[in-house]
């Protein structure tokens, strides 16, 4: 794969629209909001919309474009598909259906920078927004891999009415709320016209950053990145590396604490009744990627100590790795032994209540075991690195 884009797809023409939208509207948050906020202020209503609308936006594109349509890590109840659909529009980032297909192409596709609506191989500029403002041929709509999206009536209605529905929401929204509070142009400027700006952002940040900045603890077979800071930024979107190779997961920040306000949104949802069938990785599929990297940078680590101080321990920590290594392997073999079994016997309905208890105790022993063995390949690590 080449990392340069050939010459003609560099001299795509300009899409005139998007480059006039996302060039006036920065340019007129920059001016506007300050002025009117230093000539005027800005009331409690005006910053209390900024925060809702830009909640409500963004994460319509989380759970609702990204997590919902375009990976199918949920069901949802037709009420929030709604909301999602609605508020989505408002964020002004095209329709589900053309997003969600862009989308699973760049999954598809990642960093190829042919195929890759926005790969990141291209570029900082390109991945966060250059990829809109020309008509690239890996930006045309396609939609053979949407067809699933297509039988969808919401998706199909906002599809087909998208631009009425995008005006609407930007300007008769903030407007009417601005009415009812007694600050229109307050609200039309911080809930309008600055939340669009961020919303696009932030967006866009995942797309570039989440690609250039931050670790990758689950693959390195493409550019995604973990990266905690990003995911205050962009609803927990931030968790890209783990994101990319589990894409299924309703989850991005997999741990507890992780930062990921879209997980705890839809889990919610799942808690009330109205999102069902959430999607989650067996958690020894999640240890095996972790233990895959730290084997592969554990060899790196020691390759670089032999080109470059011919350790007299090296043989023995190399023996050592493969025995660990080794180990690993049986585990998952393991794993997948009992767990195919178990399988199978349910379907069966064979198992007892206390052979079912059995099977399961055995994969968190097994489970339990890897998380041991990644704490000594993490100690190994740090004496050889």
């Amino acid at each position: 794969m080449s990392n340069a884009a050939p010459a003609t797809v560099e001299h795509a023409p300009i899409n005139w629209v998007t480059t006039t939208v996302f060039t006036l509207l920065p340019l007129t948050a920059l001016v506007a909001v300050p002025w009117y906020g230093i000539a005027h202020g800005y009331s409690l209503a005006a910053w209390l919309s900024l925060v809702f609308f830009l909640w409500a936006c963004g994460i319509s594109i989380t759970a609702g474009y990204h997590r919902l349509w375009s990976h199918r890590a949920y069901q949802a109840h037709w009420s929030v598909r709604l909301f999602f659909m609605v508020f989505g529009a408002m964020a002004l980032q095209n329709s589900i259906l053309v997003w969600g297909s862009q989308h699973r192409t760049h999954h598809r596709f990642v960093d190829d920078v042919d195929k890759d609506p926005y790969s990141a191989k291209r570029g900082f500029w390109f991945s966060h927004m250059g990829w809109i403002l020309r008509n690239y041929p890996s930006g045309r709509n396609d939609f053979t891999n949407a067809k699933d999206l297509e039988r969808d009536p919401i998706v199909m209605f906002q599809h087909r009415w998208y631009f009425p529905l995008a005006i609407g929401t930007n300007v008769g929204l903030p407007l009417a709320l601005g009415w009812a509070v007694g600050d229109v142009w307050g609200v039309f400027l911080l809930g309008g016209l600055l939340r669009l700006v961020l919303n696009h952002h932030f967006t866009w940040f995942i797309n570039s950053l989440a690609h250039m900045w931050g670790s990758q603890p689950y693959t390195d077979e493409n550019t995604a990145r973990d990266n905690p800071a990003l995911a205050f930024l962009t609803y927990g979107e931030g968790y890209h590396n783990f994101h990319h190779i589990f894409q299924n997961d309703y989850r991005n920040g997999v741990k507890w604490w992780h930062f990921d306000p879209t997980k705890w949104l839809i889990a919610l949802l799942a808690w009330l009744g109205l999102a069902n069938n959430l999607k989650r990785v067996p958690d020894l599929w999640i240890q095996r990627a972790q233990l895959g990297m730290q084997f592969k940078r554990m060899e790196l680590a020691l390759e670089r100590r032999r080109a470059t101080a011919g350790d007299r321990d090296l043989e023995r920590v190399k023996a050592r790795v493969a025995e660990e290594y080794a180990a690993f392997r049986a585990s998952l073999e393991e794993w997948s032994k009992i767990r195919d079994q178990w399988v199978v016997d349910r379907k069966q309905r064979l198992l007892q209540k206390w052979e079912e208890a059995s099977f399961r105790l055995r994969l968190r022993q097994i489970e339990q075991g890897l998380r041991m063995q990644r704490r000594r390949l993490r100690a190994m690590s740090r004496a050889y690195a």
